[in-house]
C-alpha cells in the first residue's frame, strides 16, 4: 500500500469515527421541542375590524386575528389555539343574530371553527341571551366549551367538560376551563336556571391533581374568564370585585402544577406576568390583541421538562390587514347589521353627547333616564354612562346613535326601596372618586379601580355630590318633589337587572320587592321611544351637580 492509500484509509477511519461519536452524542442528547400556544379573550362578538357605534374601521376583530393565526400556522402547523370566554355576546352584529334571526349558525362558532380553534372557556356573558341560545352556539362549535367549576346544581356533574387534552409536538397538554363565579351577581336566573358556579381556587386543587396524576400529561394550561383580582404593588384586592370574581393570583400562589394561565374578564392586556413560577397572560378584548405563549420542552426518560416559557401580545392595528375569508363568511351577518343600525327613528334638535355627562348632569344621559321612569312607573330613575363617547347628532337620529348610547343588553326593573337604600346606593356609586385635591379637576380624580359603569346617577330626585366630603357623606340635600328624602321613605326606583342582582357592589338593593319587570332590553326601550316621540329633548334636567366645580 502506497503512503497516499495509507494516509487515504486513515482518514477515511477518522471520518467514520468522527461521525460515529456525533451520532452517539446526539442519540444520548434529550429531545427538545417547542409548544406555540395562541390565545384570544373577550371577542364580544367582533369580527369585522369596525366599531360599529361610528360605523368607523378600528383595529380589532376575529378577521384580523385570522391573519395571524394563519401566519403563526405557517411557522407552527400544531399550536394550540385558545379563547378565554366572553364571545357571543357584545355587538350589534351579535345581538342581531341572538334577538332577532338566531336560525343561522352563530357567526362568532362559524369563524372560529373556520380558524380551528382547540377550546374555549365559557364567560358569564355567554348566559345574556338565556341558555337556548347558549347551546345552540355550544352546539355549533368544533371545539369544546370548558368550565371545570360549572355544574348541574345540587350534584358533582359539570355541566361543561371540565379540560381538555391534546398532544402537540409529542407533549400531552392538559387545558383546564374556568369560569368566574359572580354570574349570580349579574345575571337574571333564568339565563342560568340549574346551574352552580363554585369557587374556582378549590377546583382548580381539585381538577390540576387529575391532569398530572390520572391524564399524565406534560404540561397544564388554564384558561380562564377570570383576571387578576389585587394590585400587585400593594396587595389591596380590585373594589369593584364580586366575591371570587378574579382569582388569577390566588391560582398562580395556591395551586401546585400549572404551567400557564391565559386569563380574560377583566379586559386588560397583560403581554407577561410570572407568579410563583406560573405564566400569565392576557390578550386585552375586542380582538385588539393576541396572546402568544413559546414553551420549549426537554425530554429526560419518558417526561418532558418545561426549560423555558415566555409570553407576548400582539397588536391587531393597521399594519395587520383583515382576512378576507373570516370578512367573507361574516358579511351576511354584518350587512344584516348595518341594515338595521342606519334605520332613523327620530330627530334631535341639537348634537348631544356623553363625553362630561360623568361629571355634570346631560341630556343624552336624560333620555336613558326619562324613558326608564317612564316604562318602569317609577319616582326614582338610575343609570350610568356606559360609552363615554356616545353621541347623537343634531337632525336624524337612527338605532346606531342609540346603541352607541347604550351598549349593554340589560333589562328593566322597578324595585321598591327605602329612602336609606336611595343614598346609599348614590354614596356608593360616589366612591368612582377620589378624595378632593385642590386645583384639581374631577375627570383627574376618578378612581381608576372603579369601572367608569359602576358610577351610577340618578333622576326625579335632585341632590349635590360633594367630593370635598369623605366618602359616605359626599351626598348632600338629596330632595324628592322639593322635599328632603327621608330614610324610611318608600320610593319606586328603576334601574338595569345588573344592578338589582348586585352587579358593581350594590348590594343595598339585595331583597327590594320588585314592582315592575320587563322583558325588553333597555336599548329597544329607548328606540321604541324615540321612535314615538320623534324628538329628543335637548335640554338636561339640571338635577344635580358635582361639586366643587
Amino acid at each position: 500500500m502506497s503512503k497516499r492509500a495509507y494516509f487515504r484509509t486513515g482518514l477515511f477511519a477518522v471520518l467514520l469515527m468522527a461521525v460515529a461519536l456525533l451520532v452517539l452524542a446526539a442519540a444520548s442528547a434529550p429531545a427538545r421541542v417547542q409548544v406555540v400556544i395562541l390565545s384570544t379573550t373577550d371577542l364580544h362578538g367582533n369580527i369585522y375590524p369596525i366599531d360599529y357605534y361610528t360605523n368607523k374601521p378600528d383595529g380589532r376583530g376575529l378577521a384580523k386575528l385570522a391573519t395571524a393565526i394563519k401566519q403563526a400556522r405557517k411557522d407552527n402547523p400544531n399550536l394550540l389555539l385558545l379563547d378565554s370566554g366572553d364571545t357571543i355576546q357584545g355587538t350589534p352584529l351579535e345581538y342581531i343574530h341572538n334577538k332577532r334571526n338566531n336560525a343561522p349558525i352563530d357567526p362568532m362558532m362559524l369563524s372560529m371553527n373556520t380558524l380551528k380553534y382547540d377550546a374555549m372557556a365559557v364567560g358569564n356573558h355567554e348566559y345574556n341571551f338565556g341558555l337556548n341560545v347558549l347551546q345552540k352556539a355550544r352546539r355549533e362549535a368544533n371545539f369544546p366549551w370548558l368550565s371545570a367549576n360549572t355544574y348541574k346544581a345540587g350534584t358533582s356533574e359539570t355541566f361543561y367538560d371540565p379540560y381538555f387534552i391534546k398532544e402537540v409536538n409529542g407533549v400531552r397538554i392538559g387545558i383546564l376551563g374556568l369560569t368566574t363565579p359572580g354570574i349570580p351577581n349579574w345575571e337574571n336566573p333564568q339565563n342560568y336556571s340549574g346551574l352552580e358556579f363554585r369557587e374556582t381556587v378549590s377546583e382548580a386543587k381539585k381538577w390540576v391533581p387529575i391532569l398530572r396524576e390520572k391524564e399524565r400529561v406534560d404540561l397544564v394550561v388554564i384558561s380562564m374568564h377570570m383576571g387578576i383580582e389585587e394590585d400587585l404593588r400593594t396587595g389591596e384586592l380590585n373594589p369593584s370585585n364580586v366575591p371570587n370574581e378574579n382569582a388569577a393570583v390566588r391560582i398562580a400562589r395556591e395551586v401546585p402544577g400549572i404551567d400557564v394561565i391565559l386569563m380574560g374578564h377583566t379586559h386588560r392586556e397583560v403581554p407577561s406576568l410570572v407568579i410563583n413560577g406560573v405564566l400569565l397572560a392576557q390578550a386585552n378584548y375586542w380582538g385588539k390583541h393576541l396572546a402568544r405563549v413559546d414553551i420549549y420542552l426537554e425530554k429526560t426518560g419518558e417526561r418532558w421538562r418545561v426549560v423555558a416559557k415566555s409570553s407576548r401580545t400582539i397588536p391587531m392595528d393597521d399594519r395587520v390587514k383583515a382576512d378576507e375569508e373570516i370578512l367573507a363568511l361574516a358579511k351576511p351577518y354584518d350587512e344584516e347589521t348595518q341594515a338595521w343600525l342606519s334605520r332613523v327613528i327620530g330627530q334631535s334638535p341639537a348634537e348631544l353627547t356623553a363625553r362630561n355627562a360623568r361629571f355634570q348632569d346631560s341630556a343624552i344621559l336624560d333620555l336613558i333616564q326619562r324613558v326608564q321612569l317612564e316604562a318602569g312607573k317609577g319616582d326614582v330613575s338610575m343609570t350610568a354612562a356606559f360609552n363615554s363617547e356616545a353621541r347623537i347628532p343634531k337632525g336624524p337620529v337612527t338605532v346606531r346613535d342609540i346603541a352607541g348610547l347604550y351598549i349593554y343588553e340589560n333589562t328593566l326593573v322597578t324595585i321598591e326601596v327605602t329612602g336609606q337604600q336611595l343614598k346609599d346606593a348614590l354614596e356608593h356609586s360616589a366612591k368612582y372618586f377620589l378624595p378632593y385635591v385642590p386645583g384639581k379637576r374631577p375627570s383627574d380624580l376618578v378612581d381608576e379601580k372603579i369601572p367608569s359603569f359602576n358610577f351610577d346617577i340618578a333622576e326625579g330626585v335632585t341632590y349635590d355630590l360633594d367630593i370635598t366630603k369623605p366618602v359616605g357623606s359626599r351626598i348632600q340635600n338629596l330632595q324628592f318633589k322639593g322635599k328632603p328624602v327621608l330614610p324610611t321613605q318608600r320610593l319606586k326606583l328603576v334601574t338595569n337587572n345588573y344592578r338589582v342582582n348586585g352587579g358593581g357592589g350594590y348590594t343595598m338593593y339585595k331583597g327590594a320587592p320588585v314592582v315592575y319587570k320587563s322583558s325588553e332590553e333597555i336599548r329597544e326601550l329607548i328606540i321604541d321611544w324615540v321612535e314615538r316621540n320623534k324628538t329628543i329633548p335637548p335640554e338636561p334636567t339640571r338635577n344635580w351637580r358635582l361639586l366643587p366645580q
